[in-house]
């Protein structure tokens, strides 16, 4: 099935940042446009909250810019710190977070739009279509992205064929340069009534 956009639909975008930076700096080395990024991804609909998940490692690293960055760009953080464990090994993720806040929220959205290329989210792009209705559309770079979650989604964007999504970077990157310093602040409308979603077979 693929779906149909049109102005009246609700849409919620949940990034997993993490998923997204990963990818854009080993396949090209560069950086992600988030202003380009979200306008895409609203294509001329009804915004009701677009989220990122982030999650922070030490003061040192400078982190703050590029989540100050987020913000002003319209885009509400969730964040949580790495978790140390006693054997040294480090963890940090979100997929249970953003599965909830989804869910939480599908009420208010027609469609959810997932920014990850991450096959943990099957369960729940499957949940959000069949057991509440929902159209989801994912957004990642195609060739780091999983083969199931591309086909699950009602509507797929390929990060690696949109047109001014990564930035090229001639030195060495990391998380807080991840930066694109916006021209205009997205305005995040208030969620609205109605705006059913339209699907094809």
């Amino acid at each position: 099935m693929s779906l149909i956009p049109n102005k009246e639909q609700r849409v919620g975008i949940f990034i997993d940042i993490q998923n997204l930076y990963h990818s854009a700096k080993n396949l090209y080395g560069g950086r992600v446009n988030y202003n380009e990024l979200i306008k895409q991804l609203i294509d001329g609909r009804r915004l009701v909250r677009a989220l990122a998940y982030v999650v922070k490692s030490t003061p040192e690293t400078g982190e703050e810019s590029f989540f100050d960055a987020l913000e002003k760009s319209g885009i509400e953080l969730r964040s949580k710190e790495i978790q140390v464990f006693s054997s040294g090994v480090k963890k940090a993720d979100w997929d249970v977070g953003i599965a909830v806040d989804a869910i939480r929220m599908a009420d208010m959205l027609d469609v959810v739009i997932l920014v990850s290329g991450d096959g943990d989210f099957l369960p729940l792009v499957n949940y959000l279509q069949w057991g509440l209705g929902k159209g989801v559309e994912v957004a990642a770079f195609g060739r780091t992205s999983s083969s199931r979650l591309r086909e699950s989604a009602d509507r797929f964007l390929d990060l690696d064929s949109a047109p001014r999504m990564v930035f090229k970077t001639t030195r060495k990157t990391n998380l807080n340069s991840d930066i694109v310093r916006p021209t205009r602040k997205i305005r995040i409308p208030r969620a609205a009534e109605g705006g059913p979603r339209q699907r094809q077979e």
